[in-house]
């Protein structure tokens, strides 16, 4: 299978290529140029795999030809080895054909670590093949950042550098990531956003001068491989509530589009999704791009769903690229206008758009009152991000028939100030992190000047 950038200036790659490369050198995201499909007899006869084995079952098509099966197979193996739940993405229902899929079971109680755990291992591979080594250069709103490291930490091909944004993280996610002492590890804390941190990855990505030889990777949903691992798990799901010979539903909660494409993507392969709804905090650009085609930039507020505190999400121009009928020349005008300032979709493209997606917004009160009413009906704690994403669900939700599925996208107790203004107890740290407010801390404070956080990345390679 060949890749293509969704601004058409890039050559097509294999996937090895694009594994590493990340970023388009024409600063567009690669998609594959064709996707698989499965037939509902094919989808339905997977019914009773594990997870691994429907995992090398989704995914073989976007490797084939560049890893060999029995490896790609050891790489799944090992990749969900650590999670701590036998069916690694488990369903809790929580109401009336109402489910939430918990994908916090890995070593950092967060999504990521589906696609992490294995882009670490394929990144392995594909450098010890070429006796190379990368510099992999990351943002986090919170979560990418610690399963990133905890996937590249070992590696000897590896170095790693993570960007998030000064004191807007939660103390648990820093402490996820700042308290990893490898020699390859090295974080950094911005004094600015996450779109900032963001910014500056791509910067860097478009001139690596500053690296004087050495070549950059990226661990963000840029990188292709993040998206192919996570459509596993929306077959998983739907086949454990009957599908795929019933219709199944997905609320998401969104910031860097990244997760909720990867459901497009599923159904665009085969699987029957009757509604994909994008469900935002305040930072709700994505929500006003689908209600009103309003893609204005507005200020970034800082929320109880930090996660989802992104005005400028990467992985929509993946979606924009299909919306403008897979025309590269068009979304390079379009991201450069973008980028100048506010745009709107042409009517072809924003009514794709809204065929595709459902969307709400949710704000901090309403947050925080959803985790205490779900509490209190099912004995059941939410994060604040799968609280929007329940909300959202709740208020789209068209066909009552059609199983719903939220995204349980972190683990409630990384969130404590959301937790504890709905008023419930903070549960208690898994063991293998019970000490984690004890270990020995380590990160730069750097200014939001990317001459800087790129002169620290040079010193350090």
């Amino acid at each position: 299978m060949k890749y293509i950038s969704t601004r058409g200036k890039a050559p097509a790659l294999s996937f090895g290529d694009v594994l590493l490369a990340g970023l388009a050198n024409d600063g567009g995201l690669y998609v594959p140029e064709t996707l698989p499909h499965y037939s509902k007899d094919e989808i339905a006869s997977w019914a009773s795999l594990s997870y691994q084995e429907l995992a090398f079952k989704v995914m073989w098509p976007f490797v084939e030809g560049d890893i060999p099966a029995e490896e790609f197979k050891s790489m799944i193996e090992e990749a969900y080895a650590g999670f701590n739940h036998e069916s690694i993405a488990p369903m809790v229902q929580v109401g009336n054909n109402e489910w939430v899929l918990e994908l916090f079971r890995g070593p950092t109680l967060a999504f990521k670590d589906f696609a992490l755990q294995l882009l670490g291992r394929l990144m392995d591979y594909v450098l010890a093949k070429r006796n190379e080594k990368l510099v992999i250069m990351g943002a986090t709103s919170g979560d990418t950042g610690s399963a990133a490291i905890e996937g590249c930490r070992h590696s000897e091909h590896l170095s790693i550098f993570i960007l998030h944004p000064y004191q807007r993280v939660s103390e648990v996610q820093r402490r996820q990531m700042t308290t990893v002492i490898d020699d390859n590890v090295f974080n950094v804390a911005v004094k600015g956003n996450f779109d900032d941190c963001q910014g500056m990855v791509k910067s860097s990505f478009a001139d690596q001068s500053f690296l004087k030889g050495a070549k950059l990777g990226a661990v963000n949903s840029i990188n292709w491989a993040r998206i192919m691992a996570q459509i596993v798990y929306y077959f998983s799901s739907a086949l454990a509530v009957g599908g795929p010979h019933r219709n199944v539903s997905f609320s998401v909660p969104t910031g860097n589009f990244g997760d909720i494409f990867a459901g497009y993507l599923a159904k665009k392969m085969g699987l029957p999704v009757d509604q994909l709804v994008v469900a935002t905090n305040q930072n709700d650009i994505l929500h006003r791009v689908i209600a009103e085609n309003d893609m204005s930039r507005q200020a970034l507020n800082v929320t109880l769903s930090p996660s989802m505190d992104i005005m400028v999400s990467s992985n929509f121009e993946r979606l924009l690229f299909d919306a403008h009928g897979r025309n590269g020349a068009e979304i390079d005008d379009l991201m450069a206008r973008f980028n100048k300032g506010d745009v709107s979709l042409n009517d072809q493209a924003w009514s794709f758009v809204k065929e595709n997606f459902d969307s709400y917004k949710v704000d901090d009160k309403r947050t925080c009152e959803v985790i205490t009413e779900v509490h209190d009906s099912a004995q059941y704690l939410l994060d604040p991000h799968t609280a929007i994403g329940l909300e959202a669900a709740r208020q789209c939700w068209k066909d009552k028939s059609v199983p719903m599925i939220t995204l349980a996208t972190a683990h409630p107790v990384k969130f404590p100030e959301a937790v504890e203004k709905a008023g419930c107890d903070l549960p208690n740290l898994p063991e293998h992190m019970k000490d984690l407010f004890e270990r020995e801390e380590s990160y730069s404070v750097l200014d939001n000047e990317l001459t800087q956080v790129q002169s620290f990345v040079a010193e350090r390679i």
